[in-house]
């Protein structure tokens, strides 16, 4: 019998994970300029909290670099890859390297490829996944939707951007509220997710 997972998020304890949002994807992508913007918030929420990021690039002989909208100061690893995951023996040992880290905060693309894999083997490493749906998408909404339910029905926490950033500081008080406040002052593009309400 399975406990609920409360998904409870604490800047100590949580890494955020950027996927391949490169350059070569952007004519691709549904939505992908909403995505980037999702995405800069996120980091720049990382930055504002502490948050350890870990990035990683598909091919990125082939596909390009992250783009330029992302900025990756303070990155803890930026790293080339060709497998889907980005679960590398580099992002393990940095995982191992981060003293009681639970949660993984994962945003990029594509939702059904490299998201989906990255998820469901950080799962089965005992840490709890977080996906940020308004900061990841795929080619098609249709890959991208069903991955979505698919993940949520394995325990994995389907949410937004908002709602982490605002679980991250937990309190008004919270010494950095007012700027990650300013960070959600517009609310996130809605990039797609509503079309089928």
């Amino acid at each position: 019998f399975q406990m609920t997972t409360l998904g409870n998020l604490t800047p100590s304890s949580t890494v955020f994970f950027c996927c391949d949002m490169q350059e070569r994807f952007r004519p691709a992508i549904k939505y992908f300029g909403d995505i980037i913007s999702v995405g800069q918030r996120l980091l720049q929420g990382a930055r504002l909290l502490g948050i350890p990021v870990i990035v990683t690039e598909q091919y990125p002989k082939g596909l390009g670099s992250t783009v330029q909208e992302i900025d990756l100061t303070g990155a803890k690893l930026v790293l080339p890859k060709t497998k889907f995951s980005m679960v590398l023996p580099e992002v393990e040992s940095a995982l191992a390297e981060i003293p009681g880290v639970r949660s993984v905060v994962l945003f990029g693309v594509e939702t059904h490829v490299c998201i989906q894999q990255t998820a469901l083997e950080l799962i089965g490493r005992g840490l709890e996944v977080h996906i940020v749906a308004d900061a990841t998408s795929s080619r098609s909404m249709m890959d991208r939707m069903f991955a979505l339910e698919r993940l949520a029905r394995t325990g994995i926490i389907v949410t937004t951007s908002e709602a982490i950033l605002l679980q991250l500081v937990a309190d008004k008080e919270h010494p950095k509220f007012k700027e990650i406040q300013n960070l959600i002052k517009a609310s996130a593009p809605e990039s797609g997710l509503l079309s089928k309400v």
